[in-house]
């Protein structure tokens, strides 16, 4: 069979509105080989990651492990491991490190309140403070979730800290196999798909003017797919690429026909309408996968501007 990559590519499938979904991404770093259900199969104490996934349930807060570039030669436990957490949602963003010698300490943040963008529980269980140094590119490279992760995207990750981009990790998983190279640029949490490291270079210099590379975008993760695909096209339609200014504040409709509405912060509105169907003709939504599916596919149909609403005082 066809690597799923490959036939998403030649089948042109649109990436806007495929990002995972999360208003707050919590990476802690594992080295060492990942399986497909990381958090539960690398070299973290498996109860741990059952205890940490049951604790992220049903609050926005999405886990993933980290790893630096490079061969993995297997280096065993490291005595202090890197921790991030980011939140997403635009007006709201920021993202804080820490390090620590025992991930259990994971255990003592209020994943409730990081899910909504509260990072005072991050900085009294793991002393974590905002973090000053370079944005987060995470390339997806877990060969166990898919082969296409780790064929095009170690070459890319690896491309990447060889030109001497900073801020450069491998993570486990950020959905959308077929869309490999994937990459998460952290902290406004865009996610983008089929990868190269001059789109890679692009929105990680966009986060430090603060603004968005809509090139290649499957969409921020704090968005649903609707409003993932809705945001990109208000952009690209009112040339507005400043990071932090769109909100998704409403989604309305049946799932075959969303109606999306994105606010600016100067009071501007658009609505949008995005139709949700079935990618045709069927394909591998991943390597793994033992039969073809047919995968949600968003396409804006019209975005219309409603005019400007009175900012709040």
């Amino acid at each position: 069979m066809s690597r799923c990559a490959t036939v998403s590519r030649s089948l042109d499938e649109p990436v806007s509105g495929t990002a995972a979904l999360a208003t707050t991404w919590l990476l802690l770093e594992q080295p060492g080989p990942w399986g497909a259900k990381a958090l539960t199969s690398s070299h973290l104490d498996p109860a741990l990651g059952r205890a940490l996934e049951a604790a992220a349930e049903g609050t926005g807060v999405r886990i993933a492990l980290i790893r630096r570039p490079g061969r993995h030669a297997d280096p065993g436990t490291p005595p202090m491991r890197q921790v991030y957490a980011a939140h997403t949602v635009p007006g709201r963003v920021w993202l804080h490190s820490a390090t620590t010698r025992d991930p259990r300490r994971l255990l003592g943040l209020d994943f409730g309140a990081l899910g909504t963008g509260d990072h005072r529980s991050f900085g009294a269980a793991l002393d974590g403070l905002p973090h000053r140094g370079d944005p987060l590119a995470l390339v997806c490279t877990n060969s166990k979730r898919d082969r296409c992760c780790a064929l095009l995207g170690r070459p890319l990750a690896t491309e990447l800290v060889a030109s001497g981009v900073p801020g450069v990790w491998e993570v486990t998983h950020l959905g959308g196999h077929r869309f490999a190279p994937t990459v998460l640029v952290l902290p406004y949490g865009y996610a983008y798909g089929r990868a190269e490291a001059h789109t890679v270079k692009e929105a990680l210099h966009g986060v430090r003017e603060g603004r968005v590379v809509v090139e290649g975008c499957r969409g921020c993760s704090a968005w649903d797919r609707p409003g993932q695909a809705a945001e990109l096209a208000v952009r690209s339609a009112a040339r507005e690429y400043r990071a932090g200014v769109l909100s998704v504040v409403r989604t309305e409709g049946p799932a075959a026909r969303r109606e999306v509405t994105v606010a600016h912060a100067d009071g501007r509105r658009w609505r949008v309408t995005v139709a949700q169907g079935a990618s045709l003709p069927p394909r591998p939504e991943s390597c793994g996968a033992a039969v073809l599916g047919t995968p949600a596919r968003m396409d804006v149909i019209d975005v219309r501007e409603l005019g400007r609403t009175a900012l709040a005082s």
